[in-house]
């Protein structure tokens, strides 16, 4: 019944869809509706270097526009443009981002246009975690298999809610999990 490739079908259908693998990351924010990153283990004891919540936000904003901007300068036939992308996640995002990538790149997949984050919303902040939402445009976002044949669902929304979690980590907030959001719209007023 599934006929798309085992890696989207893992990715469930990022920007739009179900999902039937529990694992997610931005490259879920392209193809579905539904996803998140895997769980990580409880991160080992760290020191947070964040003096407010303020700060702990706008840490873990920067680092999600960081993994975004990252994410956008991937060129699929070029692993080498992977390594940035994981700059701004931990060991268990990372692992599975790579894993996603890896076989995007060997089933000859092509990655084109911009993920742009409308908005980062501000959720909690603990000495351990940061959360927040974000509303991601995916519009312009375009996969395409080796033949050229779309593997973006053409039901997929334009635009999205993500929520994110961040560990608090010395010295910056990284990645640790990533939801799209379903049935709500982030979508501008027109």
């Amino acid at each position: 019944m599934e006929n798309r490739p085992a890696v989207l079908r893992d990715l469930g259908t990022v920007c739009g869809c179900t999902v039937d693998h529990s694992s997610r990351s931005s490259l879920a924010v392209v193809f579905s509706v539904a996803g998140c990153a895997p769980p990580a283990p409880s991160p080992a004891a760290t020191t947070t270097t964040f003096a407010s919540d303020e700060e702990a936000f706008a840490a873990a904003e920067e680092t999600y526009r960081g993994y975004i901007a990252a994410f956008n300068d991937v060129d699929l036939t070029k692993p080498e443009t992977f390594a940035p992308v994981f700059v701004f996640t931990t060991e268990s995002y990372s692992a599975d981002e790579r894993r996603q990538l890896s076989e995007m790149h060997a089933e000859g997949y092509v990655r084109g246009g911009d993920i742009v984050v409308v908005s980062f919303d501000p959720l909690t902040a603990t000495e351990e975690t940061v959360t927040a939402r974000a509303c991601t445009d995916t519009s312009q976002t375009t996969f395409t298999d080796a033949h050229g044949v779309s593997l973006v669902p053409p039901d997929r929304p334009d635009h999205v809610y993500v929520e994110l979690t961040f560990t608090s980590s010395t010295p910056a907030a990284l990645l640790d999990t990533s939801e799209v959001v379903t049935g709500e719209s982030c979508a501008p007023s027109e």
